[in-house]
């Protein structure tokens, strides 16, 4: 890494790249001066440079983009370890990874002109608009190439136009602004409150469709004609849990806010009525959002998914099908049976033809007039079909196409859900695999294996009330949940009336959960069969009740208001989190993606030394993604397994990349609490 000598600049007879101001060639990594020695966990063992690009790989070892790629050509194994390996198999690094090597401090290049350090990520910025020695060298260069406009300076050159970047929009989506009247756009790769520890990672084959995720901050008014009435939404998180952020888990129909139309489930909620609610506990939150008033002003973030390469700059692109298409080889020789052409009227590749009996006419998927965007994340929008064949015969088995295809263009042979993104394929002759939705009966299961200690912060006491009583005198309870509710919830006591024997006695309370009466379990019962249940046994003349009393210690409850006094109460959602695992029923959620899709949703929580073992959370869906469009996954969601693997116990950097492996499809067992109603 040399440092380039600015008097001389063109002598070497390569010119200086644009973006790290070195001479290399073209297709190489980026070459830079780091002010000091950078720490070996940073360093590609390929190259032994820090990392440009960094790809993790399933055994656990991290190599640049470029130089796993060029190695992934000739051999098939991990360079350090031999294990067997395949470029498809390995991922881009977290957001926290690329961030700090993004800060690596380095020098620039121009060392007579300019002694300034700056971080990685800020070189080329200053090279553009900033470098003496680098504006020097470009009017010197412009007067060699062309001697005759002397003294004339070049305006700044993009080159390198083939080196493949990192996806991300530093600026923060700038070239969105214009579109969002006036909010403000962040890209989620930013520190914006909430968005941190993503599970969708976009790796390198999403290069030639997404550029980042991108997220809107808003101010929305609404307005009640009755200042009392709820806004009719519910919330999750605070700063007394793992999510951090109040997030909105839920909009119910016909509510204030349902009418406004402008908040969605995901949304986090940043102010409301000018105070700062980013950093408040729950408790505080449900406070503040349950004021009463007409009007009530909330800045909310709101996530608009991955701003989308092939929409903003093909403008062939529009109402247009874009399908993701993976087809296996057997071996690297064997022909995929594929005629690519170039056309004189539009630019890029287009299928001519499918051979019969071929492994593309086999799949079924791809189509004649097909427009080919990718193969195996290679940006082909400008390419040719010899660049097109050298990429799939150098693969050894997955060739991953994404396609652009005319609207009324048929698959050959329809996916069973409807689905065109999923595109994986069988390793027995390429057919497409069929996904088939469960039987609804079984959409639910109780997980009796999956048990952990409570969270910090909650205990729950297990209580047993047995009192004397009149025959016809009644309870005097009112209840709440069932296992027929949508959340699989045990029975609960919503309100112990003035009028029963259970008031007079004071141990139930409000917010208790009903364990059994009389010796007959209640936790498995639906709402109606535990209403008769309680009738039935509450004519004796004695009645024993076992009920769970779940307290926070770091939360207490807020104060009654008028509202929550009748029947409609039930538990703040951060009560729910105090439940016991064996009171838990679980929901199993399959996902299934293509090969270039992530799955939309990232993750909060698990083991930290200081914090001891915390719930895994769903922080945020990303619209547009294969967990939003599934429906099932909601914010505030705790993951308890993925792929039948127990989460508990597991830090979040286990997590991550266990589900970063999973390739077209997992099955998160999740636990649902409702949102506390405001």
């Amino acid at each position: 890494m040399a440092d380039p000598i600015a008097e001389e600049p063109v002598s070497q007879g390569t010119e200086l790249c644009c973006e790290c101001g070195q001479a290399h060639p073209l297709l190489d990594n980026h070459l830079y001066n780091f002010q000091d020695e950078v720490d070996d966990e940073l360093i590609c063992h390929i190259c032994l440079q820090p990392l440009l690009q960094p790809m993790d790989t399933p055994c656990g070892h991290t190599y640049c983009f470029k130089c796993l790629e060029n190695f992934m050509q000739e051999y098939n194994f991990c360079p350090m370890d031999r294990k067997k390996l395949s470029f498809q198999q390995c991922h881009k690094s977290s957001l926290l990874v690329r961030n700090l090597l993004d800060k690596l401090i380095v020098l620039c290049p121009f060392k007579a002109e300019c002694q300034q350090t700056m971080q990685r990520c800020e070189l080329e910025a200053h090279l553009q608009n900033r470098c003496s020695g680098f504006k020097k060298y470009k009017s010197e260069l412009q007067r060699k190439k062309n001697p005759i406009s002397k003294g004339k300076e070049d305006p700044p050159a993009r080159g390198d136009t083939n080196t493949p970047k990192d996806p991300e929009v530093p600026s923060g989506g700038s070239s969105l602004v214009a579109e969002s009247s006036g909010a403000a756009v962040v890209s989620l790769g930013t520190t914006e409150p909430g968005l941190v520890n993503p599970a969708f990672e976009e790796t390198e084959e999403d290069l030639p469709q997404r550029t980042s995720l991108v997220a809107e901050t808003t101010t929305i008014e609404i307005h009640r004609e009755d200042p009392e009435e709820e806004l009719g939404m519910r919330i999750v998180g605070g700063k007394d849990t793992p999510l951090g952020n109040i997030v909105v888990q839920e909009v119910l129909r016909d509510s204030v806010v349902a009418a406004d139309g402008r908040i969605a489930p995901g949304d986090h909620i940043l102010e409301v009525n000018g105070v700062n609610i980013s950093s408040v506990t729950h408790c505080q939150a449900v406070s503040f959002l349950r004021h009463p008033g007409p009007v009530l002003h909330l800045m909310v973030l709101q996530e608009k998914g991955f701003s989308n390469k092939t929409a903003q700059q093909d403008p062939t692109a529009t109402n247009r099908e874009v399908i993701h298409v993976t087809l296996v080889k057997r071996d690297r020789s064997e022909p995929l049976g594929i005629k690519l052409i170039r056309k004189t009227d539009e630019a890029g590749i287009f299928i001519l033809d499918l051979l019969e009996g071929g492994l593309a006419a086999k799949n079924g998927k791809l189509s004649r007039n097909d427009r080919v965007l990718s193969i195996n994340g290679q940006d082909l929008r400008q390419g040719t079909p010899e660049a097109a064949a050298q990429i799939i015969q150098t693969t050894e088995s997955r060739v991953n196409f994404v396609i652009l295809r005319q609207p009324g263009v048929q698959l050959g042979e329809p996916v069973e859900d409807g689905s065109t993104s999923n595109s994986s394929s069988s390793s027995n002759g390429g057919s497409p695999v069929h996904h088939r939705r469960r039987p609804d009966q079984n959409h639910y299961r109780r997980k009796s294996n999956y048990q952990k200690d409570l969270p910090q912060g909650y205990v729950s006491h297990e209580k047993t009330v047995a009192i004397k009583k009149e025959p016809k005198e009644s309870l005097g309870i009112t209840i709440g949940g069932g296992r027929d509710n949508k959340n699989k919830l045990p029975i609960y006591v919503t309100s112990v009336q003035p009028i029963g024997c259970l008031f007079r006695d004071g141990r139930i309370k409000r917010g208790d959960v009903l364990l059994s009466i009389n010796g007959i379990d209640l936790t498995h019962l639906n709402y109606y069969e535990a209403v008769s249940a309680l009738k039935s046994n509450a004519a004796s003349h004695s009645v024993t009740l076992k009920a769970l009393e779940i307290l926070s210690l770091n939360s207490p409850e807020p104060a009654l208001d008028i509202r929550e006094q009748g029947f409609s109460w039930s538990p703040l959602w951060i009560t729910w989190l105090g439940l016991p695992s064996y009171l838990h029923f679980c929901q199993d959620i399959v996902l299934s993606k293509g090969n270039l899709e992530s799955w939309g949703f990232s993750i909060v929580g698990g083991f930290e030394e200081s914090k001891g073992n915390q719930p895994f959370f769903i922080k945020t869906i990303v619209p547009g993604t294969p967990a939003f469009r599934d429906r099932k996954l909601k914010c505030g969601d705790e993951i308890v397994a993925v792929n039948g693997v127990p989460a508990i116990g597991m830090s979040n950097s286990e997590l991550i990349p266990m589900l970063k492996e999973q390739r077209n499809k997992v099955t998160l067992t999740v636990v649902s609490w409702p949102g506390s109603l405001v």
